[in-house]
C-alpha cells in the first residue's frame, strides 16, 4: 500500500494528531513523509481510492490511461460521499475521521480486494 496526496507538499511528515491516531492502533506511521501522486505511482497502483469526489476526478483527468483504478473510498460499501479531510483540526476530528476510515476499510475490504484483483489480471 502507497499513499500519495493529489495536490500534497513533498516531503512533509504526518500531523502529530495522525501519528497519535495511529499509535493507538498500533502503527507507527512517524517515518511517513508526503508525496504527490505521478504517473509512475498512478501506472503501479492495481487500485486507487480516494476520499473526495474532487480528488477522483482530478486523478480522472491528470492520468486518463489510469481512470479506471480510481474509486472514491465510500464507494467500497456502496455509498458515494465525501470523506473530511482533518487536517489542522482537533484530535477528535482526527479521530473522528479515523474511526470512519477504520470501517470504510473493514466494511469494504471485499471489494477493495476484488477489484484490486481484478484490475492486476486485466
Amino acid at each position: 500500500m502507497i499513499s500519495a496526496g493529489t495536490w500534497a507538499s513533498e516531503g512533509r511528515p504526518a500531523s502529530a494528531y495522525a501519528v497519535a491516531e495511529m499509535a493507538d492502533r498500533q502503527i507507527d506511521i512517524g517515518a511517513h513523509r508526503s508525496r504527490r501522486v505521478t504517473e509512475k505511482l498512478m501506472k503501479q497502483a492495481d487500485l486507487v481510492l480516494v476520499m473526495t469526489r474532487n480528488h477522483a476526478e482530478a486523478l480522472r483527468v491528470t492520468f486518463p490511461d489510469h481512470a479506471d483504478r480510481v474509486y472514491m473510498l465510500s464507494k467500497m460499501i456502496g455509498k458515494t460521499y465525501d470523506i473530511a479531510d482533518p487536517y489542522g483540526g482537533t484530535r477528535l476530528e482526527y479521530s473522528y475521521i479515523a474511526q470512519e476510515l477504520e470501517q470504510l476499510i473493514d466494511e469494504g475490504y471485499d471489494r477493495i480486494v476484488s477489484l484490486a484483483e481484478e484490475s492486476s489480471t486485466a
